[in-house]
């Protein structure tokens, strides 16, 4: 599945079903380059773009975006109310939880984090990497951010935070 479907399929998820009655129209968004921002050094280490951002409007409540991180670039420690799916499109990346090892993803790798785990993602020190990302809403948040991940922390592959 090449990118392009991937970010298609992925925001198939937040679109309405159409019926007969004209308040329940199929959305489209297009996509558009213009849409990209960077992301915020209080949330990632290194260089990271967010774009294709896509939210559903209530009683719906999944949102997300694709997610480009350049090599070694990460997300700080989080956790999601409702959890989260990352829809890995292209490069290397890692993801870890508080407690365990660093996991390898790549290309068509599909990653759940459970609700609440304590997490980050990112690309490979060598290789970058893009997900899609994917979560719900509960009372309006997503993400519950935290401290960053340390180099140390990045490098470690024995699993287990001191």
């Amino acid at each position: 599945m090449n990118t392009k479907s991937m970010i298609t399929a992925a925001m198939a998820l937040g679109a309405t079903t159409a019926f007969a009655e004209p308040d329940r129209a199929i959305t489209v968004t297009r996509f558009s380059n213009e849409a990209t921002t960077t992301g915020s050094p209080d949330y990632f280490t290194g260089s990271v773009k967010v774009q294709s951002r896509f939210q559903t409007p209530p009683p719906a409540r999944v949102g997300g975006g694709l997610v480009s991180f350049e090599p070694a670039a990460r997300t700080a420690w989080h956790t999601h109310p409702l959890g989260q799916t990352l829809i890995v499109t292209e490069g290397e990346g890692r993801v870890q939880h508080w407690d365990g090892d660093i996991q390898e993803i790549g290309p068509g790798d599909v990653v759940w984090i459970p609700p609440g785990v304590k997490h980050w993602h990112g690309a490979s020190p060598e290789y970058g990497m893009s997900h899609i990302a994917v979560a719900e809403a509960l009372d309006g948040k997503t993400v519950e951010w935290m401290e960053h991940v340390t180099d140390e922390q990045y490098a470690k592959t024995d699993g287990g935070m001191d």
